[in-house]
């Protein structure tokens, strides 16, 4: 339940400290006089956007602050989620906004995101403004309606889940088919290069073993014709130097006999002798691992000729980097087999996720269709009481593809007299309809959501007489049971509050001022006869308020 309203700065309100009470509060004033102004202030609380063009003209800030009276323990794990701070059986919210453009919201005097207060408060207060009678014909409103009635709120957040997991697959199974197409598209391309790298049979540093051989057949009789001639130098018949080696040596064995001094000479003649003999049998050997074959020639050249062809195609360097790529390919086609399984998969999760989604979609519109006759019942059986005997109402659900709401699309249907079609109600119903259904429609809501404090805004817009004094007498009772604020035109409705407030502008030191009075019987006496008679009021407007007031009183000893 609201308790106070404090309002610092704000617009025309320099200071405004209300208290609020049980029951039904009517709030009342001339057109101009500053009510849009608390609703403004109460709009800051509920989250709107701030604006600091709504201080007041020569101040640096503005604070709107509400106190609410809590009851029951539904708030304790609202308030832990967010860790806020708890006082008992209190919660106090606040918006400071600044002329530098900045503004900060508070629970319980703890900073909070502002995204906390839109959470908070309209589980707080249920503000209905003028405009939203133009909600009474959207499809959302209505289905919204229905799901309140219903209590599908945990249905609904559940389904929300699932649908989001539909689209989640949805989406995931798209991309795995584009990706797969695209994969497809390229496999031939991708196998053809990979076949051609295979039966290439690649081996790491093939080229380079390739290109010395090439240049050895290339070069073969050169270097038979070299290795040849050198070992007819070293070991040839008459002048090899072989030959002369070991005469050299043969003669230094001969002398060191004799001359003892040459012993260290013989023996690197001979070490001299012994390394050329390896030489000459190295030399043979090479000349015989040299051969004259045209034919391995043309196959070093054509394999040399097939990897080069391939770095060109590739753009790669060496015969590593062919390999590598060989992989990589095999990878890809690996890669494109195993997309067809998980392809196969991701259907099957859609198909899941579908699956899931329509049951629980079902199960909402069963449980809005079951709602549908006992609120179309109860709507009809309300309006008769305001002056429409004739109404009758149907909700119609039509089945549609999923979103995020479910399957249905939902029309109220209205007619206003015995005759004719129904026909949706924002073609048809008038704007005193309009409001009449409206706040039945807000009754009853208030009851399924046990809703504690509603502020009607002008809520009996387009009616007069006899069906505002229904009107009022069902705010009246709406009153019994939680906190009901009206801000009404209507001396009918006025006179039917349990409290009064006056909204007036003031002139303080040449400067325009609003403020609000809570208005005593007497007060409420001159209020009620200004509306009825304007700025004069005469002694039968006086009459008609006095007895407005005593049908007031009369109800109320009645209804005790």
């Amino acid at each position: 339940m609201l308790q106070r309203l404090y309002i610092e700065n704000y617009a025309l309100i320099e200071h405004l400290d209300l208290s609020f009470q049980t029951g039904l509060t009517v709030i009342t004033g001339e057109t101009g006089a500053g009510k849009s102004i608390l609703l403004g202030a109460l709009a800051l609380i509920l989250g709107q956007r701030a604006d600091s063009k709504v201080i007041l003209e020569g101040k640096d800030r503005c604070v709107v602050e509400v106190e609410f009276h809590l009851t029951g323990n539904e708030w304790d794990e609202l308030f832990q989620q967010y860790d806020l701070v708890q006082i008992p059986d209190t919660c106090i919210l606040r918006r400071e906004i600044y002329a530098g453009g900045k503004s900060r919201a508070f629970v319980n005097d703890s900073p909070v995101a502002l995204g906390i207060l839109k959470e908070l408060s309209p589980k707080l207060i249920d503000i209905h403004s003028q405009h939203q009678n133009l909600l009474l014909g959207s499809g959302l409103f209505q289905l919204q309606l229905l799901d309140a009635l219903a209590s599908n709120n945990r249905l609904l957040e559940t389904y929300k889940q699932a649908y989001a997991a539909l689209l989640e697959s949805r989406t995931a199974l798209q991309a795995l088919q584009r990706e797969t197409e695209r994969a497809k598209e390229e496999e031939d391309f991708i196998r053809f290069q990979y076949d051609q790298l295979e039966a290439a049979e690649l081996k790491a540093g093939e080229l380079s073993e390739l290109e010395h051989e090439w240049t050895v057949l290339s070069h073969a009789e050169e270097i038979l014709s070299g290795l040849a001639g050198i070992s007819t130098l070293l070991d040839g018949e008459d002048q090899g130097a072989l030959m002369h080696i070991r005469n050299a040596q043969t003669t230094a064995t001969q002398v060191s006999s004799v001359y003892p001094e040459l012993d260290e000479l013989k023996q690197r003649l001979q070490s001299v002798y012994i390394e050329m003999k390896d030489i000459v049998a190295e030399v043979q050997q090479k000349s015989s691992e040299i051969e004259l074959d045209p034919g391995r020639m043309q196959f070093v050249g054509e394999r040399i000729d097939q990897l080069y062809g391939l770095l060109k195609k590739h753009h790669v360097s060496d015969d590593v980097a062919l390999i590598a790529l060989r992989d990589q390919l095999d990878e890809r086609l690996q890669q494109i087999g195993v997309s067809d399984t998980a392809l196969e998969n991701a259907v099957r999760s859609l198909k899941a996720a579908e699956q899931e989604a329509d049951r629980l979609a079902v199960e909402l519109s069963d449980r809005r269709k079951a709602i549908c006759d006992r609120l179309e019942k109860r709507l009809v059986e309300e309006l008769m009481q305001l002056g429409m005997p004739k109404t009758q109402l149907r909700f119609n659900l039509e089945t549609k593809p999923l979103d995020v709401h479910g399957m249905d699309r939902v029309n109220l249907m209205f007619r206003a007299n015995s005759s004719g079609s129904l026909r949706p109600v924002q073609d048809v119903a008038s704007g005193g309809e309009m409001s009449r259904i409206m706040l039945v429609i807000k009754s009853i809501l208030a009851e399924s959501m046990q809703l504690s404090t509603l502020l009607f805004d002008e809520i009996d817009t387009g009616v007069s007489g006899e069906v505002a004094d229904k009107m009022a007498g069902i705010m009246r009772a709406m009153g019994a049971h939680r906190q009901i604020i009206c801000i009404t035109h209507l001396p009918q409705i006025a006179a039917k509050g349990n409290h009064h407030l006056k909204v007036y502008k003031k002139e303080m030191e040449g400067r325009t001022r609003t403020s609000v009075t809570t208005l005593n019987q007497e007060m409420r006496l001159q209020e009620l006869a200004q509306m009825l008679s304007g700025a004069h009021i005469s002694e039968a407007a006086l009459l008609n308020a006095g007895t407005l007031l005593a049908d007031n009183q009369s109800t109320t000893k009645h209804a005790k």
